[in-house]
């Protein structure tokens, strides 16, 4: 009986230990090294205006709809853009909803930006992404808004197009993945009159 007791307190400490080690200590030294060398990436990559308020972070997609503004692509998380139902709509290829809503979404599209019924239409404005929060668009997404927004504000084309490719991300290390275009930072930019 001695030595199931002496089993049992064995198992318990190292339980206690572990928990200490795992639940604690590692966490502490994670956070600390995380608010020492990443700290705008530990902290949600926030975007803070000159007044100190929080306008959003640059991971994540917010809606836009106004014609000043460059649109994001399309959200299926929540009610649009929501962080805490992050999501895709879970519709297939063969799904006539999704069909259905790709085609008023297509139309919508060249409709809002004055393009012809026969100029193809870059697939991130019409679908969603897997999480429902992409901060980006593609560039030629960007491009085929651009006399749009530059109309509404009553800015030159050349302007807007300066914009847009200050605010275009290029692929990590120059060939993993594809350029885009962060649409907040953008719009912000716009916002605040941003010459260059």
């Amino acid at each position: 009986m001695k030595e199931f007791f002496s089993e049992i307190r064995g198992a318990v400490v190292s339980t206690l230990v572990l928990g200490v080690v795992c639940c604690g200590l590692y966490p502490l030294v994670v956070f600390g090294i995380a608010q020492v060398a990443f700290r705008d990436k530990a902290n949600g990559s926030l975007i803070v205006d000159a007044n100190g308020d929080v306008r959003g972070s640059k991971l994540i997609g917010q809606g836009f709809t106004a014609e000043k503004y460059f649109h994001p692509r399309p959200s299926a998380a929540g009610n649009g853009y929501d962080a805490a139902n992050s999501g895709g709509s879970n519709l297939g290829p063969t799904s006539q909803k999704l069909n259905d809503e790709i085609k008023d979404r297509v139309a919508a599209y060249r409709k809002e930006n004055r393009l012809s019924d026969s100029e193809p239409v870059p697939a991130d404005a019409v679908t969603a992404s897997g999480s429902g929060l992409d901060p980006q668009i593609s560039v030629h997404n960007a491009e085929l808004q651009v006399a749009r927004v530059a109309k509404a504000r009553g800015l030159p084309e050349q302007q807007v197009r300066a914009l847009v490719n200050k605010y275009t991300d290029r692929p990590d290390l120059g060939v993993l993945g594809d350029a885009g275009v962060n649409v907040l930072l953008l719009n912000l930019a716009l916002d605040a009159g941003n010459k260059s």
